[in-house]
Formats: C-alpha cells, sequence, structure tokens
C-alpha cells in the first residue's frame, strides 16, 4: 500500500482539474479587476509572457516568438481589495487601477512553482513544505475540451495555453484530499489527537475586535499568501469570528471602503449575510467624504444590500454548541462562483477541540474548503490554528521513515 503512494505522480492529482484563467504581466490592476468580475474562478495566474489566445501559443509553437514562459503569481479579489484601501489608492482610485498587475503580487520569492507532471508526489509535497503554496502543472486535454474551453474564455478569461498545453493549481487541498484516499498509510496517526501531535501552531494572525479593520490589511494579506485567516477576538482572546479571505474574495472592490473606515467586528458584519447592511454604508459613505476620498464614491458604487426578511441578520445572537463546530458567522455576496474555483461556503470561523482526531479535522477543513481549522477551548479562548502543512509536515515524516 505504501509502495503504491509512492509511485504516484503529480500528473494523477490533475486529472479532471480546470485549467488556469490567466492575465500577463504587462496587464494592470484595472485589468485584473475586469477580469477578476467576469470569471468565475475565484482566482486568475499571472504570466511573465502573454497566453490570452490560443492562436499566440500555436505561432509561438511554429517558430514565432518563443522563449520560456513562466507563471509568476496568482491573484484574487483580495489582492484588489487590499491594494485599493490604500490612503493614495482611496484618494485616487483611477489613478491605482492604472498601475501595472504586479502591484498586486506578494514579493516573496517561491510561492508559485512550475512542477512537471511527471514528478513524484513526494516531491511536489517537500516543494509545499519548503514554502510554494501553488504548483502549477501542464495538463493535457482533449480536442472537444478544448472547443469548450473556447467558448467559455470570452465569458470567463483567457485560459493558458503554451505549446499545445494548458496548465492547472495543484494546492495544499487538492493533496491532503489525495492522501485521504489512502488514509490508512498513516495508521495510527489519524486517529490520535491534535495536541498530542504537536499539530497546534500558537502563532496565529489575530486582531482586537474593536480594532480598525485598516490595520489588519497587513494580516489579511498574510493571510492570503499562507492560506489561512485573521481571527476576531475581544481583550480576553475568545474567537468571535474571522476575516476570511475566501469570503473576501467573493466580494466586490467596494469593500476597500469598508475595510479603510470601519473596525474589524463591522467589518465581519459588511461583508456577512448576503451583503452590507444599509447603517454600516451610510456610515461609510459618511467617513469616506470625512476624509476627502470623494474619488472612491465617484467612481465605485457603494451599495447596501437588498432588503429581504429572510435574510434578516441574527448571527450576532447565535452560538456553538460544541468545539466541533462553526463559529455564528454566515454569508457572502455579489459573486457567484463555480465548484471548480470554490465551493460556496459561509463566512463563520471553523473550529475544533485541542482533543479533537487529526482524522476529524481534517474531514472538516475538506467539509468547508478551507486549508485550516482554529483551535477553541470550552469557554471559546483561542489556543491556535491547524493547518494542512502542518498536516503535511507529520505525513511527510511517516512517509520518509517507511522509504
Amino acid at each position: 500500500m505504501a509502495a503504491g503512494l509512492f509511485s504516484h505522480r503529480v500528473s494523477d492529482l490533475c486529472l479532471g482539474k480546470p485549467a488556469l484563467r490567466s492575465l500577463p504581466v504587462a496587464a494592470t490592476v484595472g485589468d485584473a479587476l475586469s477580469a477578476l468580475r467576469s470569471s468565475e474562478d475565484s482566482f486568475l495566474s499571472v504570466w511573465s509572457c502573454d497566453h490570452r489566445s490560443k492562436a499566440a501559443a500555436a505561432a509561438s509553437h511554429e517558430g514565432g516568438e518563443g522563449g520560456e514562459c513562466r507563471c509568476v503569481g496568482k491573484l484574487c479579489m483580495v489582492d484588489v481589495i487590499c491594494y485599493l484601501s490604500t490612503e493614495d489608492s482611496l484618494s485616487s482610485p483611477l489613478e491605482a487601477l492604472k498601475a501595472p498587475v504586479s502591484a498586486l503580487l506578494p514579493n516573496i520569492p517561491g510561492q508559485v512553482v512550475h512542477v512537471e507532471p511527471s514528478s513524484r508526489l513526494v516531491e511536489a509535497i517537500d516543494l509545499i513544505l519548503q514554502g510554494a503554496q501553488n504548483l502549477v502543472v501542464p495538463i493535457q486535454t482533449r480536442s472537444t475540451r478544448r472547443k469548450q474551453h473556447q467558448k467559455l474564455s470570452s465569458s470567463t478569461g483567457p485560459i493558458t495555453v503554451h505549446k499545445g498545453e494548458e496548465f492547472c493549481w495543484l494546492t495544499q487541498e487538492d493533496v491532503i484530499r489525495f492522501l485521504l484516499n489512502s488514509i490508512g498509510i498513516f495508521s495510527p496517526i489519524p486517529a490520535r489527537t491534535i495536541d498530542t501531535l504537536g499539530l497546534i501552531s500558537t502563532e496565529v494572525l489575530a486582531v482586537d475586535y474593536h480594532s480598525p479593520a485598516s490595520a489588519a490589511l497587513e494580516a489579511i494579506s498574510r493571510s492570503l499568501v499562507e492560506q489561512t485567516s485573521v481571527a476576531v477576538v475581544d481583550v480576553e482572546g475568545v474567537l468571535i469570528g474571522e476575516i476570511s479571505p475566501s469570503t473576501l474574495a467573493c466580494c466586490e472592490e467596494t469593500v476597500a471602503a469598508a475595510v479603510a473606515t470601519l473596525s474589524c467586528g463591522d467589518l465581519m458584519s459588511y461583508i456577512d449575510c448576503g451583503g452590507p447592511p444599509e447603517d454600516l454604508v451610510r456610515v461609510v459613505k459618511e467617513r469616506l467624504k470625512e476624509r476627502n476620498c470623494r474619488g472612491m464614491l465617484e467612481e465605485f458604487e457603494i451599495s447596501s444590500a437588498p432588503s429581504n426578511s429572510s435574510m434578516s441578520s441574527s448571527s450576532d445572537e447565535e452560538s456553538f454548541s460544541s468545539p466541533n463546530t462553526r463559529l455564528a458567522r454566515s454569508g457572502k455576496y455579489s459573486r457567484s462562483h463555480s465548484y471548480s474555483a470554490r465551493m460556496v461556503r459561509r463566512s463563520e470561523a471553523i473550529v475544533c477541540h485541542p482533543k479533537s482526531s487529526l482524522m476529524a479535522v481534517m474531514i472538516q477543513a475538506i467539509a468547508h474548503r478551507v486549508n485550516y481549522v482554529w483551535v477553541i477551548e470550552d469557554d471559546c479562548s483561542l489556543v491556535g490554528i491547524v493547518t494542512f502543512s502542518s498536516i503535511l509536515e507529520v505525513f511527510r515524516e511517516h512517509l520518509e521513515n517507511l522509504e
């Protein structure tokens, strides 16, 4: 059984994966925003050469302009929101949109790594443990599927094609899902508790409920890079909720105004329950006027969610009954996404207990399509976080002992 796992290649994890949507590195922030608005995918890949059409790829293949083309980054609406939340962008959003798309990408080497389909699965795990957050893998597609992609590309963004190959992302979640199919190899590790395995990290990104959301910008950007989230706690360290990149990625770019003007607690309400409440929208507009940020008001329409009795919020009064459940925060708004990008999920914090088994935590994270689970005590005080990367580290150590 272990030998079978060692024989697996990266290509085994790419079956059925959708092809990447791409932007050239010469694009602007405005181009990225337009592409994200029109795409059903939450993320876009940024390439150092223009892969916008199959015609361009064919020309390169036939001896036209060539050279090595690389994926240099991955971006989503969270990158745009954080960028537009800065003082300069708020005062002059039109100028901000003219900046190169590279302004959205973190200056961290090794975040995106190209991997051959023939690479071993354990090699991919090693790359992730070395800091690679996304692996880019070439995939071969049939002609019928290519035609379908070609029809879709006009409405959902261009597909990356180079010399007849398309590409896909390989993420931590993909690897964890794949290993779950062979979980018996790792026995008895999955049955052990996360505290005895040393999986609980106390190095968490956390902000105070009443602190300005703008003060959390760095933490939000970092959580996106690390594929985690930002915990929102009270003065006693009780976990109230989270500011999750996966929730922000489903919002409109106008949330940047809320980040710049609201508290962390109000920001959770703003991106919660199907859309921003009218009272918070009024507060955002008033504070933008006070700060003389009329450019944001003029260029972007900041509106509240449509009134609907079925969407009335009760999140402030909800609670959870057991530690292996979810904190009471719900909702996303404005953008619909396909399963291939990210399943629609509510924006509550996913939590577990220190005595939860590794298996339970893995299934919990996969079920909610997150790369982490918060760890809390019975009184809801935040203990730490368990991440897919730390779980992969434990599994890799076990595989090393089997080799």
